[in-house]
């Protein structure tokens, strides 16, 4: 069962000191997380090839298909096991943790052998047309995307299995243990350990054993606490009944069609930029990478929150929950509005930190990331709104606003602004498609106020 410190944290303390031990953990884990993905372009900015810089950009949706695994369990899992608890029900929380873990086990698996059997047609469609950046990339999926799949996708799960049990210190600690190890593998094997001309294959290495390291972590973490924790991992047939699997995958489908389509989103935008040039291509991945910092810090605002407004969901405490979102919407606005802000007065250094040489994909990247921040506080409003709904099995609402955010949107923006404003209108899709999903998800919120009256109101400031 539930720490008493734990449920202390989820009924009692106040809202704004619970929100601080939840997200802020979380929120550190993955802006670590964020300066790990950007450590391999930093080192391998350091070679002065933009055809390494533009295969690790090629790359990444590949391998952030891995955390739209992760999510489908562990958001729908982390979501699944707070309602739990906070009907008490200890017994369903272990069994839904037990489906989550083995179903992401079994679809790594299966996405991981898909990938080494169209490995060459899979990186062409993701934008590896040149020759020498097919192969670079070609290096890179094959050690982290194949080889490295499981301690990917697994040590993220885990992280949001432990979460939901109100622990994100630990989770954060995983999670920045992989990222300060990647930090510092990454210039051993990409110049000490392996050949010149290796630094891409040394940057997929490091990776790969950083996951590893985190993975065992989050072992030892879990197996140390198995007597206070609800997190179980046996096998049985339970986990199929009682609705288990279709409560978890609903609410967790959103949160891997969010990444889905994310990562299909820049595939096609980087296809249609390779198009533009060897040069264009470097300066957009690298504006992409930094532009993440700011949604990487909304997102773990969220997945810290969305245990708690859960969990007060179920126990019917909606005050609480009320005030969680609406305190957690003014940190989530307020970090973006800053990294906007950042980006917008800094981007050329913002850049230059990861593109040292003379190149015009340093002055290209710098226009790419003041057209992609624009849309930042925006997409933290909406994947604020997002997380509310998968806290309570809104999974309907959650699904609509995944979509319009990376997919229904972007993607046909994508072709048509290329056409119409060729290189820089591809960048202007995603912060018009982050400003509409915002919208869309505020009338979504009104609409569930409107048919929950009997809730007290969320302008009640006081707990």
């Amino acid at each position: 069962m539930i720490s008493g410190r734990k449920k202390d944290l989820f009924e009692s303390s106040s809202v704004f000191s619970a929100i601080l031990q939840l997200a802020i953990p979380t929120m550190i884990g993955q802006i670590i997380m964020v300066i790990y993905n950007m450590a391999d372009t930093f080192f391998i900015g350091q070679t002065g090839s933009d055809a390494m810089i533009a295969a690790a950009t090629v790359c990444m949706p590949a391998f952030m298909f891995l955390s739209a695994i992760s999510n489908l369990f562990g958001v729908g899992g982390s979501s699944a096991i707070a309602r739990a608890l906070g009907r008490h029900k200890n017994d369903r929380a272990r069994l839904c943790s037990s489906f989550s873990f083995y179903g992401c086990l079994i679809v790594t698996l299966l996405y991981a052998l898909g990938v080494f059997l169209f490995l060459d047609k899979m990186v062409y469609l993701l934008g590896g047309h040149d020759p020498e950046v097919h192969a670079y990339a070609k290096q890179y999926m094959i050690i982290t995307v194949i080889l490295g799949s499981l301690p990917a996708s697994m040590n993220a799960l885990l992280a949001h299995l432990i979460r939901s049990e109100g622990r994100s210190l630990h989770a954060a600690v995983g999670v920045a243990l992989g990222g300060i190890l990647n930090i510092l593998l990454d210039p051993l094997f990409m110049f000490v350990l392996l050949p010149k001309g290796q630094e891409i294959r040394g940057a997929a290495i490091a990776t790969t054993l950083s996951n590893v390291a985190s993975l065992l972590y989050f072992t030892l973490v879990i197996y140390a606490g198995r007597k206070k924790s609800v997190l179980s991992f046996k096998i049985s047939h339970e986990v199929l009944k009682d609705s288990i699997p279709r409560e978890i995958l609903l609410i967790g489908l959103p949160a891997c069609c969010m990444t889905l389509c994310e990562n299909i989103s820049y595939a096609v935008m980087d296809a249609l930029v390779a198009g533009q040039g060897l040069t264009y291509q470097a300066g957009l991945g690298v504006a992409k990478k930094v532009n993440m910092l700011a949604h990487c810090i909304v997102r773990g605002i969220s997945q810290g929150v969305l245990p708690l407004i859960a969990y007060n969901y179920a126990s019917k405490n909606s005050k609480r929950m009320y005030n969680a979102l609406r305190l957690s919407v003014m940190l989530s606005v307020i970090m973006a509005t800053l990294c906007t802000i950042a980006s917008l007065l800094l981007s050329r250094e913002l850049i230059g930190v990861f593109i040292h040489h003379a190149s015009a994909s340093l002055d290209y990247g710098s226009v790419f990331l003041r057209i992609l921040c624009i849309g930042g506080p925006f997409s933290a409003l909406a994947y604020m709104l997002i997380s509310f709904f998968q806290a309570v099995e809104r999974g309907q609402q959650s699904l609509i606003l995944a979509l319009l955010r990376k997919g229904i949107l972007d993607i046909p923006l994508l072709f048509l602004l290329n056409f119409l404003l060729p290189p820089f209108g591809l960048a202007w899709a995603t912060p018009i498609a982050d400003i509409f999903c915002s919208v869309v998800a505020i009338l979504l919120f009104l609409k569930f106020l409107h048919h929950h009256t009997k809730i007290q109101p969320i302008l009640d400031h006081n707990e």
